[in-house]
């Protein structure tokens, strides 16, 4: 039985967390990042417990950090493939000795370990919008044990735990930080929604200025919208939506460009199923993109963000990304950033698990 309070809580997106909550899983995360540095391990905290990783689809970062995570805090981790596996599907989507009903995956998990992870979107649920988020929540209904979700459809949180926690290293704290969230070229039409929605959830929820810049095709999910603008009240902060591109960089402390799908790519209500207008929408925003003129827009101490991979030479300019050198004023964190998955990652699953 799920319990009240952190312990055997599911973490599938920060807008059924508090602010409060979000706060002490970056306190967490720092103590545990600076206790790692100085060489004290850990490994007693989650000692023999056992963290399922369901992928759908593919990850460096994610699988990594999760898998360094649960080594460091003295558990393992299970990488579970689901075409190596009956793959979990809901009722409806059954396939005769290829797949197996979620509640019976999650029941059977929730037997023999004490977490399940979970990444899906795009084609494993045919680009239906909301459709993976269904699944891991289907996951969380049946399950005992926590359910992390490490990407959907909707939803990034532990990308937006990290994104917070590098700004708050940066920049000390988040009032007056303006943090600017905006949609940027890619020939790559296949982008989930779920980093830009969970980074203007974090920002916003902790009390950035935050702009989200986009081309009216890519406009973000209206309850995302209202949860931010909700979330810049109670803090007193402001939250924007734009479609100019340079202009919102101005003044910006950060800047995070990063392509993700326009609405015609999702399946009916949402969009129209096509891929070919979806392309064309995109091709025509070329000039979206993060090059040194960019970022001169920006702060003199601003910072360049992208949760990564980067499609190099078309959402960023190399001389951008690989600007890391602290004395030339505005740089890239992307590699911090990065990193600090883990960090984020280990306090949540301390905490839950």
């Amino acid at each position: 039985m799920k319990t009240e309070g952190f312990g055997g809580k599911d973490f599938i997106t920060l807008l059924e967390w508090s602010k409060e909550e979000v706060e002490t899983i970056l306190d967490v995360a720092l103590d545990l990042k600076r206790r790692y540095a100085m060489g004290e391990y850990h490994d007693h905290i989650l000692r023999a417990k056992t963290l399922f990783m369901i992928f759908y689809n593919q990850s460096l970062r994610t699988r990594n950090s999760f898998e360094a995570g649960m080594t460091q805090l003295g558990g393992h981790a299970h990488y579970l493939d689901p075409d190596k596996i009956y793959t979990p599907a809901l009722p409806g989507k059954e396939v005769a000795y290829s797949t197996e009903r979620v509640s019976d995956v999650a029941r059977v998990l929730s037997r023999m370990g004490d977490a399940i992870s979970i990444r899906c979107y795009g084609d494993p649920v045919d680009w239906v919008y909301g459709g993976a988020n269904e699944l891991i929540r289907n996951f969380a209904y049946w399950s005992d044990i926590p359910v992390l979700n490490m990407e959907c459809d909707m939803y990034h949180p532990f990308q937006a735990l990290a994104d917070v926690l590098t700004v708050k290293e940066k920049f000390g704290g988040f009032k007056g930080v303006k943090f600017v969230m905006s949609w940027a070229y890619s020939p790559s039409i296949h982008k989930p929604r779920a980093v830009p929605q969970s980074a203007i959830i974090a920002a916003s929820m902790v009390g950035c200025d935050t702009v989200l810049a986009c081309p009216k095709e890519m406009a973000l999910d209206p309850n995302v919208l209202a949860a931010c603008e909700k979330y810049a009240t109670m803090n007193g902060s402001s939250f924007d939506v734009t479609d100019d591109f340079t202009g919102a960089a101005e003044g910006a402390h950060v800047v995070y460009p990063k392509a993700w799908a326009a609405t015609p790519i999702f399946q009916p209500p949402v969009g129209e199923n096509d891929p070919a207008r979806t392309q064309e929408i995109f091709d025509s925003y070329q000039d979206w993109k993060a090059t040194r003129e960019y970022m001169s827009l920006a702060d003199p101490s601003a910072i360049y963000m992208h949760c990564l991979p980067a499609d190099r030479g078309w959402e960023v300019d190399d001389d951008v990304i690989d600007n890391t050198d602290p004395e030339s004023g505005w740089r890239s964190v992307v590699y911090d950033e990065a990193e600090n998955r883990l960090h984020v990652q280990k306090a949540v699953m301390s905490l839950v698990m």
